[in-house]
């Protein structure tokens, strides 16, 4: 199914602030909030659709990446988008909805705080590509040093996955709440709970693997299906594969970053390609059939007769795909005539014969002469 545009989804303008942004999405996730459409699956899919696009637009990396290659420049593994559960929605964005819904970063319908979640770091990798990948599009398979989950504690960070007891500071809450009295009355505070970190949680008997933080480092071989058409830095998001939270949180993401490989004999010019093709004096003159490379081998080009230095012929369908759309560009092969390092006697001879020739001297046509013209008055 075709994923929505998040300007659309936010009924935002493109030049939208980041102050207009945060203020679309608020609005948007009150309208949709499940406490306020309780058993509509449709308002719930509307609530996590507008936390996505507020999730990519309100960070500018993302943005840019967004508006400049579209939903493949954010896009999960597999092109699955962001697909964000409830409980990373409140955990990542619950602070911006104020009072609404008793706090709203809590859970369905009860108003009571949802303890904090860690969230992983992000980690970011370059990926070196062919034009033929980048042509056909590709799944490549790399191996990415991060931090894991610890198996011995299961991701909780607690001898046997189970020592935990309720933070006696906050009872639970994550928050610790401070009244202070000013000439105005009493002005009441929430803050992070220093006790327990914001997790309501606090463990009586760590974990020995992972010293109670749940990750330790390892290697993870990841699986990235990259698009056909994609560009030298261009960054696609991996989600779910960067670095694991602490004490069970959320991971964070793998940003990958595209890198162009030279190629042997082509250059790319956005979705066209260029290659630079030598022909003989006879072959400008007299036409000839060449073969020239492409991206899925050889491909017959007809040189008419009397073709000059410069020509530039194109293969049309013979470029690189564009990205998210239908169609591909072109292959411009561009005609030099070669000309002799070194000649022989006999040579040498043939060409002063030949050159006596009018047929050899120059005779530029009427557009030609315009050109030269205006170089002419360019240079004066």
């Amino acid at each position: 199914m075709t994923k929505r545009d998040y300007y659309e989804i936010l009924e935002i303008t493109r030049d939208a602030n980041e102050g207009e942004i945060k203020k679309a999405y608020r609005k948007m996730a009150l309208r949709y909030h499940p406490d306020k459409n309780p058993g509509d699956h449709q308002s719930e899919e509307k609530f996590k659709e507008a936390a996505e696009a507020y999730e990519i637009l309100n960070d500018s990396d993302k943005r840019q990446r967004y508006d400049r290659f579209g939903h493949a420049g954010v896009r999960g593994q597999g092109g699955g988008g962001y697909d964000m559960s409830m409980e990373d929605i409140f955990s990542n964005f619950g602070d911006i909805f104020g009072s609404a819904f008793g706090g709203f970063s809590g859970g369905f319908g009860n108003g009571s705080r949802r303890r904090r979640v860690n969230r992983g770091s992000n980690l970011r990798v370059r990926v070196k590509l062919s034009l033929e990948e980048i042509a056909n599009g590709v799944n490549k398979k790399i191996k990415v040093n991060k931090y894991k989950k610890c198996e011995e504690c299961s991701g909780s960070g607690a001898k046997g996955g189970s020592s935990y007891s309720t933070c006696s500071t906050c009872h639970g809450s994550g928050q610790v709440t401070r009244v202070t009295n000013t000439f105005l009355g009493q002005m009441q505070t929430a803050s992070t709970c220093p006790a327990c970190g914001g997790e309501g949680q606090v463990i009586t008997s760590k974990c020995t693997s992972c010293n109670g933080d749940g990750i330790v480092r390892g290697e993870e071989v990841v699986s990235i299906d990259i698009p056909a058409g994609v560009a030298q830095d261009m960054q696609l998001s991996v989600s779910g594969k960067g670095n694991a939270g602490a004490r069970g949180g959320i991971n964070g993401d793998l940003i990958v970053v595209i890198e162009e490989a030279e190629h042997e004999s082509l250059i790319r010019d956005g979705d066209n390609l260029i290659y630079n093709h030598f022909i003989t004096y006879a072959e400008a003159a007299l036409g000839a059939t060449a073969y020239v490379p492409t991206l899925d081998g050889k491909a017959k080009l007809s040189i008419e007769a009397g073709t000059h230095s410069g020509k530039v012929l194109r293969l049309k369908g013979k470029g690189i795909p564009h990205l998210q759309q239908y169609g591909r560009g072109d292959l411009l092969v561009n005609i030099s005539v070669w000309t002799p390092q070194s000649l022989s006697r006999e040579e040498r001879e043939l060409l002063q014969q030949l050159d006596k020739s009018d047929n050899f001297k120059p005779n530029p046509s009427k557009s030609q002469r315009n050109i030269f013209n205006r170089m002419k008055e360019y240079f004066q």
